[in-house]
């Protein structure tokens, strides 16, 4: 019988300054990936609280911030769960909008506000009080607990690739569990299996060698503008679907199963749109908005330059035009062939045009069908007494194909914080009702795991 059978409530009750005291330990270190401010001393902090909660734990270094590894062993006949998590925050500004400083946690109204209490220090502190109060019980599962606490995740995780690489033996595991991110708008807490991967790239076409009036020159002389809106309007049709040859052409098709389990998540489609202030969504009608979140590619512009823009009227034809182009991208696509596909289309279209690759991310999933993937969702379940909302994957894009594709185990993320934590904005906040919450799924996520045959483990699908 595990803890989770025992009133795991008055247990959480009788140890709540305790834990709230640890957390708040970490909230009023600054640690500011971005800015350098006390990131290296909140490294050595948390290796401190994870050995002092009886995690093992160790600093390594990166060619950035250092990671925080703790690991608790079992036996090599346990099961490994690595739990991912990231201790950098993002900067505060503008101090003027914070209704209390940022680095002195404070409670109002049943909220911790402080920067880093959901994004990620409450969250992944959870993991660790769960296990502390496990074993203080004497109510420890058999399990392999591994601890990956990055610094760089507000940063872009620029060095946790090579950190993946170089340590992919010490950071063997048969499932990677990690909680970041807010609740549904509906307050249930949400399961998702995956990330879409991004590329980034750059346009750039000229004209003449210099600005030129528009009345002595306009007409004859190319304008680098026109370049590019003709160009960009080759890319998409009247119904934005996208009309570069082989940019669909991996595009993974959702299962039976999670079309079903998109189907499940609620969505006001007229309140969505009125907080937008839009009257319609772009792309294709026959394409739900949850299908072009989760499963279609996309492609848009970030950004578009050239000429005057200023007040008043100018009367130039520009030089030279920029615009910036991001595509999100869905399993089983790659950043690389991508990219490939445009630099085709733009040769063929517009040769004259400089396209220039800035960078991307694979696109990367779990099925949501694995044995593991239903212990997670049950566990939740079964902590929040709700219904989480499940989803295959996020529109949104990170570092999950290091842990599915390099290490080749399931990844399983959740969602520890309230709806309106706020993250990186001023006034952020976590629930205590949250805070507790994910302490109590993490309870029944490292027992249930432990229980789990090995023969029930499975893989992740590639991507």
């Amino acid at each position: 019988m595990g803890l989770a059978d025992s009133d795991l409530g008055a247990v959480l009750s009788a140890r709540r300054q305790e834990f709230l005291d640890t957390l708040f330990r970490l909230l009023r270190q600054p640690s500011i990936s971005t800015q350098g401010v006390g990131v290296e001393e909140c490294a050595a902090l948390v290796r401190d609280v994870l050995c002092e909660h009886g995690v093992p734990a160790r600093l390594i270094g990166t060619d950035g911030y250092p990671v925080v590894y703790g690991e608790l062993t079992a036996g090599s006949d346990a099961n490994t769960l690595l739990i991912y998590g990231h201790y950098d925050v993002q900067p505060p500004e503008p101090y003027e909008a914070w209704d209390s400083p940022p680095f002195e946690p404070t409670i109002r109204d049943g909220r911790i506000y402080a920067r880093g209490a959901g994004d990620n220090k409450g969250q992944f502190l959870a993991h660790v009080l769960a296990l502390k109060l496990l074993a203080d019980r004497g109510r420890l599962p058999r399990l392999n607990v591994k601890f990956l606490i990055e610094g760089e995740e507000e940063n872009g995780s620029p060095n946790l690739p090579a950190f993946v690489e170089r340590h992919a033996e010490l950071l063997r595991a048969d499932l990677f569990y990690a909680a970041d991110g807010p609740a549904h708008l509906s307050g249930r807490p949400v399961v998702f299996f995956g990330l879409r991967g991004t590329l980034k790239l750059e346009l750039e076409s000229h004209g003449a060698n210099r600005d030129l009036h528009s009345g002595n020159f306009g007409g004859p002389v190319p304008n680098p503008v026109w370049t590019l809106a003709r160009l960009l309007a080759t890319m998409r049709d009247a119904d934005g679907r996208v009309t570069i040859d082989g940019f669909n052409d991996r595009v993974r098709r959702p299962t039976d199963y999670e079309r079903g389990l998109v189907d499940a998540i609620p969505f006001d489609d007229g309140a969505f749109k009125a907080n937008l202030g839009i009257t319609a969504f772009d792309g294709p009608a026959d394409q739900p908005y949850f299908e072009k979140i989760m499963f279609q590619p996309t492609l848009n512009v970030t950004g578009i330059a050239g000429g005057y823009a200023g007040k008043g009227a100018k009367s130039v034809i520009p030089s030279r035009a920029i615009a910036k182009l991001e595509s999100r991208l869905v399993a089983d696509q790659t950043p690389d062939e991508v990219f490939a596909a445009i630099e085709r289309h733009v040769r063929r279209h517009a040769p004259e045009v400089t396209i220039r690759n800035l960078g991307g991310e694979l696109p990367s999933k779990t099925s949501p069908e694995l044995p593991v993937s239903r212990l997670v969702v049950e566990a939740v379940r079964d902590a929040y007494g709700v219904e989480p909302v499940v989803m295959p994957t996020l529109g949104a894009s990170g570092p999950n194909h290091l842990f599915t594709d390099v290490l080749k185990i399931p990844a399983v993320w959740t969602t520890y914080g309230p709806p309106d934590e706020n993250n990186h904005a001023p006034n952020e906040s976590m629930t205590l009702a949250s805070f507790f919450n994910g302490i109590r799924a993490s309870v029944l996520v490292l027992e249930r795991f432990a229980a789990m045959p090995r023969d029930k483990l499975g893989r992740p699908q590639a991507g």
